[in-house]
């Protein structure tokens, strides 16, 4: 068997088989299919919903603002209801009397957590950039001047805690000056710890104050 003979008996199986369906679904019954579209829990209507009738070549309806919907289908057909912040929903048309059916449609509203977000009053990053660098600010020298002053110094000295380091230096000071006055202190009551009794006794031997004829009694 060539290859065009192929092409042909898969054309032609195409066409069978779409007579087929076509037969087929023109002997289902045929309905008016009609309905209302709300929001499942609060019974508020969904409007401009698309319906997709999927049993049938996907022809495609849409909903009024209302949520009203109605157009010709088949009887075990399967119709689907989709729109953006609702669940889809699947419904097959069921074997009813008469040639009118009349349904209520559910959907469930989609409920999605977005990332959360921090709004800015600048609409671009340009337009930040052009109001920070308008914002100009004090002379950097005059600033420094500022933040360094003993009133400063003193400000942040009363709320900031002290360090580890700065405590060990200031015990390490403490401590130093406690050596000093005591060392002061001992010469200052042992007279012969201090130069200047010293320099008095040696003036008063050199004046013959201690001198046998003056120490007699």
């Amino acid at each position: 068997m060539s290859i065009k003979s192929i092409k042909y008996l898969f054309v032609g199986l195409g066409v069978m088989l779409l007579t087929l369906g076509s037969v087929f679904a023109q002997s289902k019954k045929i309905l008016q299919f009609s309905g209302l579209i709300t929001s499942m829990g609060s019974d508020l209507p969904v409007g401009f919903v698309t319906i997709k009738n999927t049993s049938f070549n996907n022809q495609t309806y849409m909903s009024n603002n209302e949520g009203y919907f109605s157009f010709v289908a088949h009887v075990g057909d399967i119709i689907e209801f989709s729109s953006v912040g609702f669940d889809p929903v699947t419904y097959t048309i069921p074997e009813v009397e008469g040639d009118k059916y009349t349904a209520s449609v559910k959907m469930r509203a989609l409920v999605i957590e977005l990332p959360a977000v921090t709004p800015f009053p600048w609409a671009s990053y340009e337009d930040y950039l052009a109001d920070f660098m308008a914002m100009g600010g004090d002379d950097p020298i005059a600033t420094a001047r500022r933040n360094l002053s003993p009133e400063a110094i003193a400000a942040l000295a009363r709320v900031v805690p002290r360090s580890a380091e700065e405590i060990q230096t200031f015990n390490s000071l403490q401590r130093h000056q406690y050596m000093q006055n005591k060392n002061i202190n001992q010469r200052m009551n042992n007279p012969f710890l201090n130069p200047f009794n010293w320099y008095q006794f040696i003036n008063s031997i050199k004046k013959g104050d201690y001198s046998r004829e003056k120490l007699k009694y």
